[in-house]
């Protein structure tokens, strides 16, 4: 099959790919020789018939096998020069400059970052990351086991009213069923819309000496035709069916009269506030209110801050008692030439000048 022999000085990596080239390529064969050994060769015979390779010296092959190849070993080269003994450093921070010396290696083990081998007494190079691009995530876990239930809590007590709560309203079926417990939002006494209802008594009553715990707003349109501008006051507009009147705060400017501000604005305080400066007053808001007599009823005074503040939250936002979105007054003073208004659109409250205008609605008590 091969009839020549080639002789072939080479190193030992070149007969290493030589015999596996033949194997890949279908040939079996067999080298015999010790490697590294200078006088030795080796010989590679292949069987004609089964191509099995045979060996049984390292001069000639066995009957009707060839000689396939024979190679004879160079002398080993010498061993190279011995490198730089080098060291592996570890640290928290980056290498300074002047740490360690050429040839060694350092590790950033907190950002896992590689320098080296340094290349100067003052060079560590660029260093490179150790840590790999993030792995895709991993398929979600089981769901561990439901926990034991909490204990049951205690029950709570019953509220207990601290008022004698009146029958004496009428909702949206007045018309079948009268004098009904009152509640926000219901027709007052007055005839009115109730705003108000002090269920466990935190207030004081609102109508000393008598008990009330009840305040009501007189109806839309209470003012339709009322007279203003008393008092020399100008500049009022009397009121109609769907808008109240626009009045100043009283005729007298630059008078206070009631010096405990901050008292003044509580829930409970406007029939006092009222009932104070309506000695003095003889037009305006306050007059005006002290005067009405809606339902028959004489017991009007306009609502202190506090208690306006209650009239927006629990009217206007439930859609009740058809008031303007612009600021009403409060019979609260903040000074001698200024009281404090309540907004309808905001829940806003700021103080104004008693002799500018702003609308009115009187409230009472009961």
């Amino acid at each position: 099959m091969f009839k020549n022999t080639f002789k072939i000085r080479a190193n030992k990596s070149s007969l290493i790919l030589l015999t596996l080239t033949l194997v890949v390529g279908g040939v079996g064969a067999q080298v015999s020789g010790v490697l590294g050994s200078p006088t030795d060769a080796y010989l590679v015979c292949v069987d004609s018939k089964s191509k099995i390779d045979t060996h049984l010296g390292t001069t000639s092959c066995p009957e009707g096998s060839v000689r396939l190849v024979g190679v004879s070993q160079d002398v080993s080269e010498s061993d190279g020069s011995k490198g730089n003994n080098g060291k592996l450093w570890i640290g928290i921070n980056d290498p300074g400059s002047k740490l360690g010396k050429p040839g060694d290696i350092f590790i950033n083990s907190t950002t896992k970052t590689l320098f080296g081998p340094k290349s100067s007494k003052t060079s560590w190079g660029i260093g490179f990351s150790m840590v790999g691009s993030k792995g895709d995530q991993g398929a979600p876990g089981t769901n561990g086991t439901n926990g034991t239930n909490g204990t049951n809590g205690t029950n709570g007590t019953n509220t207990t009213l601290k008022i004698t709560e009146l029958s004496v309203c009428d909702g949206e079926d007045e018309n079948s069923v009268a004098d009904e417990l009152c509640k926000i939002g219901m027709t007052g006494p007055g005839g009115g819309p109730v705003f108000f209802v002090d269920y466990f008594d935190q207030h004081p009553s609102f109508c000393a000496p008598m008990d009330c715990n009840y305040l009501e707003a007189a109806k839309a349109g209470w003012g339709a035709g009322i007279i203003v501008n008393r008092g020399g006051l100008t500049g009022e507009t009397t009121g109609s069916a769907n808008v109240d009147p626009l009045m100043k705060w009283c005729s007298i400017s630059g008078t206070l009269f009631n010096p405990s501000l901050w008292t003044n604005a509580a829930v409970g305080k406007g029939s006092s506030n009222t009932s104070t400066a309506d000695v003095t007053c003889t037009g305006g808001a306050i007059q005006a209110a002290a005067d009405y007599e809606g339902n028959d009823k004489t017991d009007w005074f306009l609502p202190s801050i506090g208690e306006a503040m209650l009239m927006y939250e629990n009217m206007r936002q439930m859609g009740v008692g058809a008031f303007s979105v612009l600021p009403y007054w409060s019979s609260t003073e903040s000074g001698a030439n200024n009281a404090w208004r309540q907004y309808f659109n905001n829940g806003n409250q700021e103080t104004n000048a008693k002799n500018t205008t702003d609308y009115v609605r009187p409230v009472r008590a009961f």
